[in-house]
């Protein structure tokens, strides 16, 4: 039996994937089906699930409650499409600030002295060192309006001779889009350097045989050639800026609710299991379906070099 199991490639690759299988059976496809089955179910005034089967929490996510006044049937409330939106267009411009910011330096770290890209890398990898939630409570004390941003702005108004008030900058959008930024900048480096690492020096040497100027040989064969990582990256951003709640609640003040705070909430303060299940499916299917329409455009990278 284990010389058959030798000569069969098939079963042993099914037997080498058959850990992680379970494995991903067990903690995700099994919880997802559990989430998926609680959505469906009501709350109980203590709190716990009543298992029925009703459309009610979707309908509140989408505007729609049965729960209204005297005389209506119906109502609508866009709250929950307000805060799906508020997250979708914060981690549409989320990613978009990090890729404008992650390629200049990955391209920098990509065309350094091989001697000086692992410490440059190392500088990159620095702040993955230290706590999430640390490095967000340091924003703080820049932001705050005693921060270390407000007082050098107003060193140099005051040099210059103008009158300074202090700026709002902490618990507002902008000071999460920032945190954001700072956070997932790292996830985008490092993909990008990765795809530009591996250019062979040899194209921008035929690039510039062929007459291509620096702006053409960067549309023509750096940028298609990085977008495998460009794809990664904002893969890698993009879903986690989605679903995190940490940022928003720090830096936001409690004031910036997103999806992850509103699941995060219902589980832990309203003890809303049931609608918390069900926000977190519409995030998940929320975010695939932007995956899947991004990754169906530019692919990873194929399409654009090919052309």
């Amino acid at each position: 039996m284990l010389k058959r199991l030798r000569e069969n490639k098939s079963a042993q690759g099914t037997l080498l994937a058959l850990p992680t299988t379970i494995w991903l059976f067990v903690l995700l496809i099994v919880p997802l089906f559990l989430t998926l089955v609680v959505s469906f179910g009501g709350r109980s005034p203590d709190g716990n699930v009543i298992f029925k089967f009703t459309l009610d929490n979707y309908a509140r996510l989408i505007g729609f409650s049965t729960d209204c006044a005297a005389g209506q049937s119906t109502c609508f409330d866009p709250l929950y499409l307000q805060i799906l939106w508020r997250s979708l267009t914060l981690a549409f411009n989320t990613t978009v600030l990090v890729i404008l910011l992650a390629y200049p330096l990955a391209y920098f770290i990509a065309r350094a002295n091989p001697k000086q890209r692992s410490t440059y890398l190392f500088m990159v990898l620095i702040p993955l060192w230290t706590n999430f939630v640390i490095r967000v409570y340091a924003w703080m004390v820049l932001l705050r309006k005693e921060g270390a941003i407000n007082i050098i702005i107003g060193t140099i108004a005051h040099w210059l001779g103008f009158n300074f008030v202090p700026l709002e900058m902490l618990y507002t959008p902008g000071a999460v889009l920032v945190g954001m930024v700072y956070e997932f900048l790292p996830f985008m480096i490092l993909p990008i350097y990765t795809s530009l690492e591996k250019i062979d020096n040899s194209l921008y040497e035929a690039a510039a045989d062929l007459g291509a100027n620096a702006s053409k040989t960067f549309a023509k064969v750096t940028l298609p050639l990085s977008m495998p990582g460009v794809v990664a990256g904002t893969i890698l951003v993009f879903i986690p800026v989605m679903g995190t709640f940490i940022v928003s609640d720090i830096l936001g003040g409690r004031q910036v609710i997103l999806v992850g705070n509103l699941i995060q909430r219902q589980f832990l303060d309203a003890r809303d299991p049931a609608f918390g299940s069900a926000a977190s499916l519409i995030l998940m299917v929320l975010t695939l379906i932007v995956t899947y329409f991004y990754t169906r455009k530019f692919g990873f990278g194929e399409e654009i070099v090919a052309a």
